[in-house]
């Protein structure tokens, strides 16, 4: 190593702990802030929540942009965790699928829909990285359920996203504050329609992620 760049080095310190920790409760504070109340909450009551200043937040995101794109990172690098583990663990690759979808709807993935629209900047190299990976597990876990006769053939991996994103959607404001407790139950009967053999004919076409790629 040169010693220019050890002089560098040496000037760009590790974040201290204590740095690390704030800034992970500041995005737990709005990832569930944004799941109550939409992606517009005020940061000023993120920071409250988080336990932290006001200062302490600008300068871990200089705006709300830069803070929601790092939600969106941490909802789909957690739920992509959470397939990965699922598929180590179930022998059964529908199982693996079905446990997945439950562990995506707790990381509350459809939180992602309004976060995702609007002046968002979608195609951010990060996010682009993160999202491809996250497709990349559940084709491959979706193709695995297909091929070992488990799920049924008829369906694509679109037409899962979708409903797991329509089925987990928060509704900000919404005046029945229980109804997240139907969420699970949804999703079972859900999966129950997505296993083999089928019960009915689809109508239309199988959604896939160029279709939904499409539509963003």
């Amino acid at each position: 190593m040169s010693p220019a760049a050890v002089t560098e080095t040496r000037r760009t310190p590790r974040p201290r702990a204590d740095a690390l920790r704030n800034r992970e409760r500041i995005v737990t504070a709005a990832r569930e802030m944004f799941v109550e109340f939409g992606p517009e909450v005020p940061l000023d009551d993120i920071a409250r929540r988080a336990g932290v200043g006001n200062a302490t937040l600008y300068r871990h995101f200089a705006d709300r942009a830069v803070l929601v794109r790092e939600v969106v990172l941490s909802v789909m690098t957690r739920t992509v965790r959470q397939l990965e583990t699922a598929d180590a663990e179930e022998a059964d690759p529908f199982s693996a699928l079905r446990r997945f979808v439950h562990a995506a709807a707790d990381e509350r993935i459809g939180a992602l829909c309004p976060m995702l629209s609007g002046s968002f900047d979608s195609d951010h190299p990060d996010l682009h990285a993160g999202r491809e990976r996250l497709e990349a597990a559940v084709q491959n876990l979706v193709e695995r359920a297909q091929s070992a006769g488990r799920m049924r053939a008829d369906v694509a991996v679109g037409d899962l996203m979708i409903a797991l994103s329509q089925l987990t959607r928060p509704l900000p404001g919404i005046e029945c504050p229980n109804i997240d407790q139907f969420v699970h139950r949804h999703l079972q009967l859900f999966l129950d329609g997505l296993e083999a053999p089928a019960r009915s004919e689809l109508p239309g076409a199988a959604a896939t992620l160029e279709d939904l790629r499409s539509s963003m």
